[in-house]
């Protein structure tokens, strides 16, 4: 028995350390149980409901509700226009945000100054970017009007057309959010030894090849994590079409929140607006997977 004590009393102090870290995550815990995983099983329950809101009575239809969504054209319409959205904002902002980044990657007043113009559209909010932006893309007399006038050009109004609107969207969304990823990329950058650079300049290589075989290879980490967390940003896409465009013109800028939005608050549709909710975070969590897999893909390459 007494060989068996320190093995109880080993065996307790780390019970004990056991408990005391749990009680040091605990609020943490507590949080994203409360915030995140309870918001999220809740509206996949009501996702199977179809509720009255006014008699808060829901009677299960458990699919009905998902298959509602896939024959409905509005919603066909508004998950196609998401998805567009993200594949025109994604690769702008990996490539413009790369090359600012790789452009102000020096010391100086000048860059540190742009650096500051750069990343101080993204303090402003959904309201000024798209007063801003409207102001730029006005019929007649518009800044855009204005420069084609000067070119002698033909007035066009981007807004109003089926086919300009989410890309004008899509560009004021990348003038607007440019600044995180640029600076991303340029805490990369500075990570990067420069005695590198140095030995290949010593080789006469040149800027591309610099560029393709140690820049890129050394900021892939980078380039996967702004590209997925942008698309996952920009799939949630609601204030800049709201209020540039309010879904139009017939429904080609309409996205799948604004879906989703007048499901809720114009249609008093509960049960449908969660189902519309879960399609998104479905969207969403296809690209947290893309994510795993270009990492390990990338973790495979370096070793």
């Amino acid at each position: 028995m007494k060989r068996d004590l320190p093995i109880n009393a080993l065996a307790a102090k780390r019970l004990s350390a056991g408990w005391i870290g749990l009680l040091f995550v605990a609020p943490f815990l507590l949080c994203y149980l409360t915030l995140l995983v309870w918001p999220l099983l809740n509206g996949l329950w009501l996702s199977l409901h179809a509720i009255d809101l006014l008699s808060n009575i829901g009677r299960w239809v458990g699919a009905i509700n998902f298959i509602d969504l896939l024959q409905d054209e509005m919603f066909v319409r508004s998950a196609f226009n998401t998805v567009l959205f993200a594949a025109l904002c994604t690769p702008a902002m990996v490539i413009t945000g790369l090359a600012l980044a790789l452009a102000l990657n020096r010391p100086g007043r000048a860059t540190a100054i742009l650096r500051g113009i750069f990343f101080g559209a993204g303090v402003l909010s959904v309201t000024i970017v798209t007063l801003i932006w409207r102001l730029v893309l006005m019929p007649e007399r518009g800044m855009l009007a204005n420069a084609l006038h000067g070119m002698g050009l033909a007035d066009i109004a981007p807004l109003n057309n089926e086919w300009l609107a989410l890309p004008a969207v899509a560009l004021a969304t990348v003038w607007w959010g440019i600044g995180m990823p640029m600076m991303l990329f340029l805490a990369s950058l500075q990570q990067i030894p420069h005695d590198v650079y140095e030995a290949a300049a010593l080789d006469n290589t040149s800027r591309w090849r610099s560029l393709r075989y140690i820049t890129l290879p050394a900021i892939r980490h980078s380039v996967i994590l702004v590209a997925v967390t942008q698309m996952i940003a920009q799939l949630q896409v609601f204030g800049q079409v709201q209020l540039l465009t309010q879904g139009g013109p017939n429904n080609s800028t309409r996205s799948l929140v604004m879906f989703v939005y007048e499901a809720m608050f114009e249609q008093w549709q509960l049960g449908y607006a969660a189902a519309g909710a879960q399609a998104l975070f479905l969207l969403m969590l296809c690209g947290m997977s893309l994510q795993g897999w270009l990492e390990r893909r990338a973790g495979k390459a370096q070793s």
